[in-house]
């Protein structure tokens, strides 16, 4: 029997990252999990919008990624919602990014968590900050592609 094609479905988007920074480089990295933490993102209890990543002894850990533990946790387990969470990637791409981070102006940015092969996976991108005025540039584009839409849509019916 074929196997059928793995789809990787969202767990959580950070939507605000693609506001404030422009990506040069994306990677997928795995995430050490706690079990009521998995189940917690089963259910979609989780928050990216503050969180970003560093770098500690050759090791990427997240910072600010809250996760709400469910009412039914388990009693013998303390849930720290906004605990420092491990990211998993290859040594050379770490070293890699590294040297980028010492620029002026780069960061590393978690975008979403999903889910790949059972896994939950965090794409984080090799970010530089926005100036004030590519925000608006950006507020500008997304509203005129808004106004498209009604446009196309209206002329439709």
């Amino acid at each position: 029997m074929a196997k059928k094609p793995e789809t990787a479905s969202r767990i959580a988007d950070n939507k605000k990252a693609a506001y404030n920074y422009f990506f040069e480089e994306r990677f997928e990295a795995g995430m050490v999990l706690q079990g009521w933490e998995v189940k917690a993102l089963r259910e979609g209890k989780v928050q990216l919008t503050d969180g970003y990543v560093v770098i500690k002894n050759g090791e990427l850990y997240v910072i600010g990624c809250q996760i709400n533990p469910l009412k039914t946790a388990s009693t013998h387990v303390n849930p720290d919602a906004v605990r420092t969470k491990k990211l998993l990637l290859h040594k050379d791409e770490i070293r890699r990014l590294v040297g980028k981070i010492e620029q002026k102006g780069y960061t590393l940015v978690p975008l979403n968590l999903h889910w790949k092969a059972g896994k939950v996976k965090c794409e984080i991108a090799l970010a530089k900050g926005k100036a004030e005025h590519d925000k608006r540039d950006t507020i500008k584009d997304r509203e005129g592609k808004r106004e498209v839409e009604r446009a196309m849509k209206s002329r439709s019916r």
